[in-house]
C-alpha cells in the first residue's frame, strides 16, 4: 500500500521494524517481497544500500518510476523471493521482510534463500499477522457491552489455526482509493519456526507489537490491538 494508505503499517509494524534495525546507515539490505518500494525508499533515506524484489512486475514498474524521480540508488529487481539467483552468497548485511512472508507459498525456500545471501551474523527479520489469531478471513473482532459507552470485553474467534491452508483476502476498506484480492497462507507458529531452524538460522528475537498512544489517537480502532496483538516480529541470525 502507499503512503498514508495502511495505519498497522505506519503506527503498529514499521515502528517495531525499524526499532529493531536500529541504525542501518552504511548496510546492505534485501527487501523481501518490496511492493512498491515504500519500505524500501526509508531504508535508503536511512543511509542504507538496498535493493528490492518483488514477484509483481506492476508494482516494481511502480517503485522503478518512483526511483527515477527520487534518486536514492534502490535497485529493483522482479522476482520470486525464493528464486534470488541475481544475489551471490554471503554478500547481504540484512534481509528484511515485511508483512509479506504469509504471501509467499515456497516460504522454506524463501527464508533459505535469505540464510544463502546473507554475511555470516547478518540478520534475517521479518513481520507477518499473528499465526494464533489470523487463520482466514472471516474473523471478526466482537464487543459485548455493557451499556453504550462502556466495553465487557473483546475477542477474537480463531478458526483452524493448526490446519494450514491458503486463504483469499478481501481488501475493500473504505480509506483504500482501489479494492483488491490478495491469496495468503495460514501457517503455524511451528511452521516458521521450523522452517528457520531447517535453514540454520538462530532465532534471536521476537516481538509483538503494540499501538502507540499517539497511533490510537489517530485511529482509535487500534486499540484492539493492546487486547490481541495483530502481528509478529521475528529477527534470525546466520551462524
Amino acid at each position: 500500500m502507499r503512503t498514508g494508505k495502511d495505519y498497522h503499517r505506519d503506527e503498529l509494524n514499521n515502528p517495531t521494524m525499524f526499532e529493531i534495525l536500529g541504525n542501518i546507515s552504511g548496510k546492505k539490505i534485501l527487501d523481501l517481497g518490496c511492493g512498491e518500494g515504500y519500505n524500501a525508499r526509508i531504508m535508503a533515506k536511512k543511509g542504507a544500500k538496498v535493493w528490492g524484489v518483488d514477484f509483481s512486475k506492476k508494482m516494481i514498474d511502480f517503485a522503478i518510476q518512483k526511483e527515477k524521480k527520487d534518486k536514492l540508488g534502490i535497485v529493483y529487481h522482479p522476482a520470486d523471493a525464493y528464486n534470488l539467483k541475481m544475489f551471490k552468497n554471503n554478500t547481504i548485511d540484512i534481509v528484511v521482510c515485511f508483512m509479506a512472508l504469509q504471501d509467499i507459498r515456497d516460504y522454506q525456500k524463501a527464508i533459505k534463500e535469505a540464510y544463502r545471501v546473507l554475511l555470516k551474523s547478518g540478520r534475517f527479520l521479518f513481520s507477518i499477522p499473528h499465526p494464533c489469531f489470523e487463520t482466514t478471513e472471516k474473523q471478526n473482532y466482537k464487543r459485548k457491552l455493557k451499556d453504550k459507552l462502556k466495553e465487557e470485553m473483546i475477542h477474537f474467534k480463531v478458526k483452524d489455526y493448526f490446519n494450514a491452508h491458503s486463504y483469499t483476502v478481501p481488501w475493500k476498506m473504505k480509506r483504500l482509493t482501489q479494492h483488491f484480492e490478495t491469496t495468503s497462507f495460514h501457517r503455524t507458529l511451528t511452521h516458521y519456526v521450523d522452517a528457520l531452524r531447517d535453514a540454520k538460522f538462530l532465532i534471536s528475537r521476537v516481538k509483538e507489537p503494540k499501538p502507540s498512544k499517539k497511533g490510537i489517537r489517530k485511529h482509535p480502532i487500534m486499540k484492539l490491538h493492546l487486547i490481541i496483538p495483530q502481528s509478529v516480529v521475528v529477527e534470525a541470525v546466520k551462524l
